[in-house]
């Protein structure tokens, strides 16, 4: 059975963030001051349906989904596209691919005790973030 991410953390560490949001033609001034955020995240996990809220003091951006149903996802808030994103268990890692404008687009989280590991793809780059839970 695979484990249940219900909880809030706050962030910890990242690294390569810059390179990643250049994969995905951010703008130098986005990038410098979405490098500069340290988002917290908020999980409910019930069941195969999920709510991923990531809560920064610039905005925030929600994940609605069930377990391996591919849906639209609107990622405007982030780059202003929108992919086919399908989230689905590998093990013990949840995994997100988005399908669409940008090669090996997507995501996998991971919990190591009470760290949230994150890590995300696009194009050729990759960034981890890591997060501690709070409750």
């Amino acid at each position: 059975m695979p484990p249940n991410f219900t909880g809030y953390y706050r962030f910890v560490s990242q690294e390569n963030m810059d390179n990643y949001l250049r994969a995905l033609d951010i703008n130098v001034v986005l990038r410098k001051l979405v490098c500069l955020l340290k988002p917290d995240k908020e999980i409910i996990h019930t069941g195969d349906h999920m709510v991923i809220r990531t809560i920064t003091s610039l905005r925030d951006y929600v994940m609605d989904f069930d377990l391996g149903v591919q849906f639209e996802e609107d990622l405007g808030p982030v780059d202003g596209r929108k992919c086919q994103t399908t989230v689905s268990w590998e093990g013990d890692q949840l995994v997100c691919e988005q399908l669409g404008e940008k090669r090996n687009r997507g995501w996998r989280h991971w919990l190591e005790g009470d760290q949230l590991h994150l890590r995300m793809t696009a194009e050729d780059e990759v960034c981890v973030q890591v997060f501690q839970k709070v409750k």
